[in-house]
Formats: structure tokens, sequence, C-alpha cells
């Protein structure tokens, strides 16, 4: 395992991130979510490789995400092994301060711990001024139930602005953007990522391997394939387009005598923010063959390869005033 340190904090995470959304009991969107057992042979597996970084949601399977992640921890190593981020804005309230301070406290719980290594905001708060969120933020920082702080999915514009309210009035700022980025979904490096650079903020792409897209020639006989509307809507109306890259990646995997998705990682993992990829492994065998994206080097030529026919897309993550999701 390869580690890498997330942005401006101390946490030093393991490149491979395990997220958790398809831990937990089946219901809604995670209507393909595996039960307690299952999941914590796929936690258990995650540490025996290394993987000390996991990722869940106040949200994920009405919370029975972070029960099921808290649980296993609890049983299989000790708390201070592991960096565990969460997450608050799919909730009553989204990010005001009254949200922040119960979604915490309810997390705690859920997870059976007593501090959060990362906390992160899951999407622009349109409802809530930003002074009111980062005050927030702060305030469950300085009572030590959370370590540092974090977003995911918004614009840049927005990340901007409220990195600049922490920086005039000296409160913590964010140590890591959670962004939706892949060799099929490269809209983060119009302005995204260029902002991370220059605020020293580490990126932990999410649907690093666009929902098993970039791992196969997109088509699998697979329960979550088929009833993951989520996925669905965000891929599948752009995959002619994205289709010939994907091919591209299987082409190189068979060069590399890889798995597809190694080579879709390591492409990744090679970009100059990525600290750290979320992988939403539901088989053992899945975690296997993103550890042998550590194998691969690409060449200049294999990278020009598989970035050349990549095409414009619509923003997908970032929510504009209105949307729900």
């Amino acid at each position: 395992m390869e580690y890498h340190q997330l942005g401006n904090s101390d946490l030093n995470v393991s490149r491979i991130c395990l997220g958790c959304m398809g831990f937990g009991n089946a219901s809604g969107m995670q209507n393909w979510a595996l039960g307690f057992e299952d999941s914590e042979k796929i936690i258990k597996h995650a540490l025996d490789l290394g993987i000390n970084f996991f990722d869940t949601a106040n949200c994920y399977s009405n919370g029975s995400s972070e029960e099921f992640l808290g649980r296993a921890i609890n049983k299989l190593t000790s708390r201070d092994k592991v960096i565990i981020a969460t997450k608050v804005y799919f909730n009553e309230g989204k990010s005001s301060k009254e949200a922040i301070h119960r979604e915490v406290e309810k997390s705690l719980k859920r997870l059976n711990t007593n501090y959060i290594d990362l906390l992160i905001i899951h999407r622009f708060d349109y409802s809530t001024p930003i002074s009111e969120t980062m005050d927030a933020l702060n305030e469950v920082i300085k009572e030590g139930k959370v370590r540092y702080i974090g977003a995911s999915a918004m614009y840049a514009y927005q990340f901007a602005k409220m990195q600049d309210y922490a920086r005039y009035h000296n409160l913590n700022g964010f140590a890591s953007m959670q962004d939706r980025y892949n060799l099929i979904y490269r809209e983060e490096e119009r302005e995204m990522m260029k902002l991370l650079k220059e605020e020293n903020v580490s990126s932990t792409p999410y649907s690093p391997l666009a929902g098993g897209r970039l791992s196969r020639l997109w088509d699998a006989n697979t329960n979550r394939s088929k009833i993951d509307n989520f996925a669905i809507g965000k891929y599948d109306s752009t995959k002619d387009i994205d289709l010939p890259i994907v091919k591209r990646a299987y082409e190189l995997s068979l060069k590399y005598n890889v798995p597809q998705s190694a080579i879709s990682l390591a492409w990744l993992l090679s970009k100059d923010r990525v600290a750290s990829v979320l992988l939403g492994a539901t088989k053992e065998k899945y975690i296997d063959d993103a550890i042998k994206s550590f194998d691969v080097k690409l060449t200049t030529e294999d990278t020009n390869y598989l970035e050349e026919l990549y095409v414009p897309h619509k923003v997908v993550g970032a929510l504009d005033k209105g949307e729900n999701i």
C-alpha cells in the first residue's frame, strides 16, 4: 500500500480509500448494499492490505453504513489505526449550525467513536450563509469531535469563497475536496484541480471507476449494475462518447497484464492533487485489482492515448440552486 499526506493536515491516508456507500441495510439509492457480515469481510480485507482510510456518510443507508463501519472497526482494529471520514448535508437543515452539531453527535454515536477524522460537507448549501457553516465546522473542531474538515462536489467558485472566509477569519479551511473525477469525467480539470493546487488541498475523487464502467468494457452482469439507477443516470447517457476511452484502458490492461481497473486508477493516482481514490468495493477481488494499480507506471504516450479522445461533459455532482441531488 502507498500513503499520502492529506492537504495541510497530519493525516497520512492510504491511496486507496474504502468507500462504504455499499455497506448497510439495503434501502433507497443503496438498495444493493451489503449486510453486516459481508461488509465486515470487505473491511477486514481492506485492513489486511494496509488500507487505513474509510469514507462513509450520515445518509448512506439511512445511517446504517456508519453503524456497520463503526462496529467492524471496533471489532477488527484499534481506532487510532484508521482514518474515518463521514459527511453532513443530506439531512434536515443541511449545513446549518444546528444541523452540523446535531448530525456530528448522531454520527459519533453510530460510528461508536469519540471523534471523526474528516468531516465533509456533502454539497454546497445555498440555504445557509457560508459564515454559519464555516463557523459551525470550526466549533466541532474546537470541541474535539472533529479533527479536519473537507468538502465535496461543488463549483470551484463556491469552494474558493468558503476557503477565503476561513482564511480571513483565521479558521480551519478544508483539507480535502471529494470530487467526481475519472477517465471519462474530467470536468474538474478546468478549474477545481488548479484551485486545489494553489490552496494545497488534496483531491479524493469519488466514482474513480465510473460505477464499474472503467473496470470492464462497460456492461456487466452484476446486481449493482442492474439496479443502481443513480450510477446508470450519471454515466449511461454518454456511453457513445465514453466507450472508446474505456476500450483504450482495456487495451493498456492487456499491454501491462493487469486488470482494467488498475489502468484506470493508475491514471487517476498519477494526477497532481490526488491523494487517495474512493473505491466502493463490494467484493474482495475489487480491492485486490485496485492494489495492482501501484505496479503500473504509465508512460507519457500511455497517458496521451487515454486522454486524447475526451470531450466536454455536462457538469454532474455540483448542485445548482434548487436542485436536491
